[in-house]
């Protein structure tokens, strides 16, 4: 039970901290209405092992790419277990961030040092939620996928941004809807992908409990490609290079 309060809680804090940042109230995938993601779970066309492509949506809210929502992982592309929500609305982004000439590190930063905004401003983006009910111990295991294309080098300068940001705020302490704690944040070892590779370590805590927040982040041409789980125990990042390798293979795959 109380693993459950602190993850909801923690799921709460992270979407106030980027609301707060001025990002919109679909500022994180999966704290969308059910009515904002469109599920892709594989259903059976005429035979149990032949599981049809999801359906993209052809319109969505601004920001939104069918084209590049097509080179999201699908469920079929995934172990069984998994299952792919596709997002119609898009996150908001935090533009050009001079966030350098300030030395203190506020809960606002939280969103930025996490990965789930970046600085600068994609011309498209793909997004959706993933889920793992299969995992042994019975936690359930929560993530999303973000697919970023940018006009010019923003992919470049935003993972440039993200590391500067964390080298300058490690910590950051946090309150604010009955939770209070803090977050840690790092730079730390994982798979070498695309042009660049970055794995950002997260971990929010409160009283004894810990979640982790943990992103692979992708750089493939102008690309970024962010797999990152939301709220898992300790431990739960065992899925995020799994799945970086899939999604990095998916979107080059589906390339034209």
């Amino acid at each position: 039970m109380l693993r459950m309060v602190l993850r909801r809680s923690v799921a709460v804090l992270a979407v106030c901290m980027a609301t707060a940042c001025g990002s919109s109230s679909t500022a994180h995938p999966a704290d969308r209405p059910a009515h904002e993601t469109i599920p892709s779970k594989a259903q059976a066309t005429g035979s149990a092992t032949e599981p049809a492509s999801p359906a993209v949506p052809a319109t969505g809210g601004s920001g939104y790419s069918a084209t590049l929502s097509a080179r999201l992982l699908t469920a079929d592309s995934l172990p069984p277990g998994f299952t792919v929500e596709i997002a119609t609305v898009m996150p908001t982004d935090a533009g050009e961030h001079r966030s350098g000439v300030d030395v203190s590190c506020p809960a606002g930063m939280i969103p930025l040092l996490s990965a789930t905004r970046l600085t600068g401003a994609p011309s498209a983006m793909a997004a959706a939620t993933l889920g793992y009910d299969a995992d042994p111990d019975g936690w359930g295991w929560v993530g999303n996928e973000v697919l970023r294309t940018y006009a010019d080098d923003g992919a470049r300068r935003a993972m440039a941004d993200l590391r500067a940001f964390i080298g300058r705020c490690p910590t950051v302490a946090s309150s604010g809807q009955g939770v209070g704690g803090g977050y840690r944040f790092a730079v730390a070892p994982g798979p070498r992908l695309g042009d660049d590779s970055l794995h950002v370590r997260c971990s929010a805590t409160s009283g004894s409990g810990t979640l982790e927040c943990d992103s692979v982040l992708v750089r493939t041409g102008t690309t970024l490609v962010v797999v990152q789980e939301q709220g898992n125990k300790p431990g739960g990042d065992k899925y995020l290079t799994m799945l970086a390798e899939a999604a990095v293979r998916r979107y080059q795959s589906t390339g034209s």
